[in-house]
């Protein structure tokens, strides 16, 4: 490579048309997958307090906002239950439930939208227990692995047979990925895609997460056994291996911008899609800066998203989606 004066590399920042004609990474509405919250009722808009701007929405909602996903350019909408008090269990039955709220929100988008949009569901029973961990529990509150496996395979099953297109386990459980990918083979669901929660750290970035599902003031202890270390980089990339045995089409690195170290050697190493989830721990520290006057939300929410695509992230899971997507579309 030559030296300077021969090579300036300002030439070609020197202009707004140069700069675009050089961008080696881009960001469009393609690229994320807007997480919305059901919540029972009609006409329902329930505002949560810690993610300023973010609402749970009834089912006629949830239909609204696909709609409105279709017409920015948004691919794919992630589901999660805020499901009442009086449907929490120890054992988290109401995931069964076909008729429960998370299945009736995908019915309805479906019959809304059809194939305009995707569908991902959360595969877990944080939203479902009584004591908020994400699977079933001894006496002593140590969650149960393979117990736990065996109902989460009854979920996925349940949310197929809904519409679901994308059946994403959060829950991280050893081995749920190649018992619920056999489960749906069985059942005729071939083409319902698995995107694991491969590498997902036991992190403090989730808390207005557990407000918006309603399971913060249940969790009885943390989730640190089955969550990843966030001190380990080896670990999530042996865990994305198993995932992508199981038959894992894709995997997700939780949280986002903490973690894109993760993301890009996953990337490196296995070449597989790759996405992230900016958690709402992220979503209101930056809602957190742009109140306090010390950031500008449009700029930084288009450039944190430009972190995860130049990490090697085929796409991002983010709040902030339907806003992102109208600032591209501008």
């Amino acid at each position: 490579m030559s030296s300077y004066p021969l090579t300036r590399l300002r030439r070609t920042r020197a202009t707004a048309w140069s700069r675009a004609l050089h961008r080696e990474v881009l960001v469009t509405p393609a690229d994320l997958i807007w997480p919305l919250f059901v919540t029972e009722g009609q006409g329902v808009e329930d505002p949560i307090l810690s993610l300023p701007g973010v609402s749970r929405w009834s089912v006629d909602g949830i239909v609204a906002r696909a709609k409105e996903a279709v017409a920015l350019g948004i691919p794919c909408l992630a589901l999660f239950p805020n499901t009442q008090p009086d449907r929490r269990s120890e054992d988290g039955r109401e995931a069964l439930n076909p008729d429960n709220l998370m299945c009736r929100a995908i019915r309805a988008i479906k019959d809304a939208c059809g194939d305009d949009i995707g569908v991902l569901t959360d595969v877990a029973l944080d939203p479902y227990t009584s004591h908020g961990q994400d699977g079933l529990i001894d006496d002593a509150g140590y969650v149960l692995n393979d117990a736990t496996v065996e109902v989460l395979v009854g979920q996925s099953l349940n949310q197929a047979a809904a519409g679901a297109d994308v059946i994403a386990p959060s829950d991280m459980m050893d081995g749920r990925i190649g018992a619920i990918r056999e489960a749906l083979e069985d059942a005729g669901h071939a083409n319902v895609q698995i995107m694991s929660y491969a590498a997902k750290y036991a992190s403090a970035f989730y808390g207005p997460f557990r407000d918006a599902v309603g399971s913060s003031g249940l969790l009885k202890g943390n989730k640190k056994t089955y969550q990843m270390d966030p001190g380990n980089a080896e670990e999530a990339l042996r865990e994305v291996e198993m995932d992508l045995a199981e038959g894992a089409d894709s995997v997700m690195v939780k949280p986002g911008l903490p973690y894109l170290d993760i993301a890009v050697r996953v990337k490196q190493a296995f070449g597989v899609p790759v996405f992230a989830y900016q958690v709402s721990g992220e979503y209101a520290m930056i809602e957190a800066a742009v109140a306090a006057g010390a950031a500008d939300r449009d700029a930084m929410v288009l450039e944190t998203l430009l972190a995860f695509k130049r990490a090697g992230c085929s796409g991002v899971l983010t709040y902030h989606a339907a806003h992102a997507a109208r600032l591209m579309g501008a």
